[in-house]
């Protein structure tokens, strides 16, 4: 077995025919192909070549080369071609067998000069024995090749079923997919599908138009001998397969033409810079300017030649040498630029040096004048102040001076006022000290007096006590020695009550004084002081709360109350359900945020609404189609829930609160939540309502009373991080996950699909 053949990035690499001992229809296929590859090859390198010299009217003598065109129009031709023959056999109404296939080829081949057959009608092949009478022979371009004919037409026939490319079509992957695009059901075709030759035919044609379009490179593989063994060389192989695979023309084409060729425009572009009256810039025509630069060069005639549109070298080494040139001119010219840089370079750095030594020099003479000028001020200010002092001093001496002589005399106006005061308060010190011992011997007088009453009254009280003492001593025996029969039978039930009566009395007793504020929120209450009071403590303490509840309740107005019922509602909606309902306790609901009564902005939309408003807010109406957010003004009404423009005042929407059905909202810290709407509707058109809103709390707290109270029904509150929304005709799930912000902690919503909308909650 000998052949190869792959084309791969731009380069052809052709071997020999594929031959082994029993040729069928895949090496028949396979041949053909090498005998189309080995066609262009001719073309592109043999043909090409000798008609481009001819084109350029380059001198040239014509060099004869074998052209296998006869061979693949033998194998290919659409009227009388072996591959046509094969087709029309295997269409054909009728019994169809290799052997009829063979006659046929016999009969319309038999004169080809390439086909040999025993059974044909050339009487050539008749006696020849290497030849069987059920194949037949083709002498292709690399030597002849016998082909079994048993098996042409089944394997022609190949067919894949319609029904199996059709399920390969429908499959997943993509490779499997593009491998059978028969199988595409915009493209069902009820004709007959094309035989294997036709297919294998179009294929080799359309590889033949993609090496036309493209300039690819040829890597002839010789084998040096048959027995796949290294260091053995069979040189009557080798020769035999450089004839055959036209290296000899091939050679001699190359040798007796030129080695390189190039457009005169690019050309002289990429040489330009090795002559001075072509750089920088040449004027003329572009083969004048690569005459010019190839006379400037002094390089030999016989070298090169003009053609009509391009330049022809004979040896690569007249290239090497311009190449060395170009690069030794490209160093010349890089230090030339590093020159003019630099030169440029140090000009700038000096010019700059030179500005900026102009202006720390005009700033250095400033500072110095400044200086000095503060100087001298700093020496005026001195000596000015110095003036001022030495005048303020002397002024002042003469002031201390003034003031010395009329404090003088007011000191000695003071000594005479003081001396006559003293004598006074000598005087008034002497009564007062006269009177003061008078009233003190009177008062010890009285309580001396006192003393000794107080002490025959003690005496008297002592002698009233003991009497009494004795009294209840003497009543006491009586009783006793009267009730003494009675007192063993019920003692220890007596005292059983007496005791704890003296107990229950002393624990109300400190009960009072221990008694907690009357905040309904203070949780203090006094230990219990003894176990078998436990009941009893625990319901004083329940009605002590309750007593204080109704208290606490009595001081509230009616506006209160319904805050506080609105409160009370949305602990028993979302405590311990909702994450957000904590950091909303302490939030008073206020219903109108936006005050459409007062502001004239919103006049046109408080003319629409005629029913009384209980909830006014801006809140982001979520878009159906990607997940951003609108500014829309969310009004609930007695009996409807109105959405409005906040620039324009416009309702956009208006539903009845008989429409509503249920809210959805997540159990996470968001402000996420889900109208949804009676299906069939008027309001649900285009489905249900998302919204986000920073008071979520109070607006589900509201909604569920007053659709509670106009409907006598109770809304549903469905608290899930994932639920379902009708937008139009599609139901999405609305998916709340954990995930970090760029925008810190406001959730984001986003559109994944058709069936999903994400929240993602920080």
């Amino acid at each position: 077995m000998e052949r190869l053949e792959v084309a791969v990035a731009g380069e052809l690499i052709h071997g020999s025919l594929f031959s082994v001992q029993d040729n069928s229809f895949e090496q028949f296929i396979i041949n053909y192909c090498n005998e189309k590859l080995q066609q262009i090859f001719i073309e592109l390198t043999l043909k090409e070549e000798q008609e481009e010299y001819i084109r350029e009217d380059i001198e040239w003598t014509h060099i004869d080369y074998f052209n296998n065109a006869i061979i693949c129009d033998l194998i290919e031709n659409n009227t009388n071609g072996i591959l046509a023959m094969l087709d029309e056999e295997c269409l054909r109404p009728g019994t169809v067998t290799d052997d009829t296939f063979l006659e046929k080829l016999n009969q319309v081949c038999a004169t080809h000069q390439h086909f040999e057959s025993r059974m044909s009608r050339c009487s050539r092949f008749l006696n020849d024995t290497t030849l069987p009478h059920s194949c037949f022979r083709i002498q292709h371009y690399a030597g002849k090749v016998l082909y079994q004919v048993e098996g042409f037409v089944d394997k022609n026939n190949d067919l894949l079923y319609r029904d199996l490319s059709q399920a390969m079509w429908k499959a997943g992957h993509t490779l499997i997919k593009s491998l059978f695009p028969e199988g595409n059901p915009a493209k069902i075709n009820l004709k007959r599908p094309p035989t294997a030759g036709s297919q294998f035919k179009a294929s080799v044609a359309t590889l033949m138009r993609n090496l036309q379009t493209k300039n690819p490179n040829y890597i002839r593989c010789i084998k040096p001998n048959d027995k796949k063994a290294a260091h053995i060389f069979s040189e009557a192989l080798v020769c035999h397969q450089i004839r055959y695979l036209g290296l000899l023309e091939n050679v001699r084409v190359r040798r007796a033409g030129y080695a390189f060729r190039q457009a005169y425009e690019p050309c002289l572009e990429r040489y330009k810079m090795l002559c001075k009256q072509t750089w920088p810039h040449w004027r003329g025509p572009a083969r004048a300017g690569v005459e010019v630069l190839f006379n400037e060069l002094e390089i030999p005639v016989e070298e090169y030649s003009f053609g009509r549109s391009k330049i022809f070298i004979r040896n690569p080494r007249t290239l090497f040498k311009l190449e060395d040139l170009r690069k030794q001119r490209l160093e010349d010219l890089a230090t030339l630029i590093q020159k003019i840089y630099r030169g440029w370079k140090c000009r700038t750095h000096f010019l700059l040096m030179r500005r900026s030594q102009i202006v720390v020099a005009a700033w250095f003479r400033r500072f110095a004048q400044r200086k000095r000028y503060q100087q001298t001020k700093r020496s005026a200010l001195v000596i000015q102040s110095y003036i001022r002092g030495w005048k303020a001093r002397k002024l002042l001496r003469e002031l201390k001076h003034q003031k010395r002589c009329e404090e003088a005399a007011t000191t000695i106006a003071a000594y005479w006022h003081g001396t006559q005061a003293r004598r006074e308060l000598s005087r008034l010190k002497e009564e007062a000290r006269n009177k003061h011992a008078i009233a003190v011997i009177w008062a010890f007088w009285l309580g001396s007096k006192a003393r000794r009453e107080l002490k025959r009254l003690k005496e008297e009280a002592r002698r009233k006590h003991a009497v009494a003492v004795i009294w209840a001593y003497w009543l006491g025996l009586k009783v006793r020695r009267e009730y003494r029969k009675f007192f063993r039978a019920n003692a220890g039930k007596k005292i059983y009550e007496f005791t704890i009566q003296r107990i229950v009395q002393k624990y109300f007793l400190e009960m009072k004084s221990k008694m907690p504020s009357l905040s309904p929120i203070d949780k203090n209450w006094p230990p219990r002081p003894y176990l078998f009071l436990d009941s009893t403590h625990k319901e004083l303490k329940r009605i002590f709360h309750l007593w204080r509840c109704k208290k606490y309740r009595d001081q509230f107005t009616d506006q209160q109350k319904l805050i506080y019922e609105e409160k009370l509602e949305a602990s028993e909606l979302f405590k311990d359900k909702k994450a957000l309902y904590p950091s909303s306790v302490g939030q008073p609901f206020q219903g109108a945020y936006l005050e459409i009564n007062k502001n004239p902005k919103y006049k046109k939309l408080k003319d629409a609404i005629e029913e009384k408003i209980i909830i006014a807010e801006v809140v982001n109406k979520i878009n159906r189609a990607n997940g951003k957010s609108t500014s829309r003004i969310f009004l609930l009404t007695n009996n409807n829930l109105l959405l409005a423009d906040q620039k324009s005042g416009q309702i956009k929407s208006e539903v009845p609160l008989v429409d509503v059905t249920k809210v959805s909202m997540s159990s996470q810290n968001d402000g996420f939540f889900a109208i949804h709407l009676k299906e069939g509707s008027e309001a649900a058109s285009k489905g249900d309502f998302l919204f986000s809103s920073d008071h979520l709390i109070e607006m589900a707290t509201k909604l569920y009373r007053t659709t509670l109270s106009q409907t006598r029904q109770k809304l549903n509150i469905e608290i899930s991080d994932e639920f379902l929304v009708q937008f139009r005709q599609d139901k999405v799930c609305v998916k709340f996950i954990q995930g970090t912000q760029k925008n810190g902690s406001v959730p984001t919503c986003k559109r994944k699909n058709n069936r999903l909308l994400e929240v993602a909650v920080p």
